[in-house]
């Protein structure tokens, strides 16, 4: 993953367009998230890419923890604010668009970086269908299929070992709290490098506008979701 191919740098700041964020969304992530096609009139840049540049600028911790307090549009100039525990992501107008905490020690290897990036990116694009169909049959409440909404609300990232070159991504449990018409989608995985566990996150998304499940809503969706990513491939 060359991550120079998916923002630019203007005075410091980081910059998106749709194109560059739509491509780091379906190339890289596999998110065929219709709210990333450069298209959309809800347009969002994918918390993922932030997440990638922000490891490779800022190196990675023992602990991290991170919020999502915004959605980013297009074309918006962020800043990147850093203290010795604290990485937050901002506007021109200081509206906060990331909290990143983190603890314990710190290394800087873009190499590194890029490697946990990718495999998490590419294990995190996995969510939909391969993870949330299941856990919305289990619920019997599913996400609005015409208009399907689910975002980033936080995550948390811990490494036992600093000194790995790379680490495989993979799940380790799952689990989705229905509250009214509202989800939380929780889903916890390993670092594994060799078969042995070296460290461990958890990713927690929101969905809003539940409804009752129906098969054949959600079948119609994943077909949807997968005649995308197939169209998207010939290109």
């Amino acid at each position: 993953m060359n991550l120079e191919h998916y923002y630019s740098e203007q005075d410091g700041k980081l910059i998106f367009t749709r194109q560059q964020a739509s491509d780091f969304a379906k190339r890289v992530a596999g998110d065929f998230n219709p709210i990333h096609d450069t298209d959309a009139s809800r347009f969002c840049v994918p918390g993922d890419l932030l997440l990638s540049i922000l490891l490779a600028k800022t190196g990675i911790s023992e602990e991290i923890e991170i919020q999502f307090n915004g959605m980013i549009s297009a074309n918006t100039p962020l800043t990147i604010v850093e203290t010795d525990e604290e990485v937050t992501v901002v506007d021109d107008d200081q509206k906060r668009y990331l909290t990143m905490t983190r603890r314990g020690a710190v290394r800087h290897d873009q190499a590194l970086a890029t490697e946990i990036a990718t495999h998490y990116v590419q294990f995190s694009g996995k969510n939909f269908p391969h993870i949330m169909v299941p856990l919305m049959r289990e619920q019997q409440m599913m996400i609005n299929t015409d208009r399907p909404l689910v975002m980033y609300e936080k995550m948390s990232l811990a490494f036992d070992d600093l000194s790995i070159a790379s680490a495989q991504v993979e799940l380790s449990d799952s689990a989705m709290h229905v509250s009214g018409k509202r989800g939380k989608v929780e889903l916890a995985f390993d670092f594994i490098v060799n078969g042995q566990q070296v460290g461990h996150g958890c990713k927690t998304m929101v969905a809003s506008g539940l409804r009752p499940y129906c098969e054949a809503a959600i079948q119609d969706l994943v077909e949807r979701f997968n005649q995308r990513k197939d169209a998207y491939s010939t290109i």
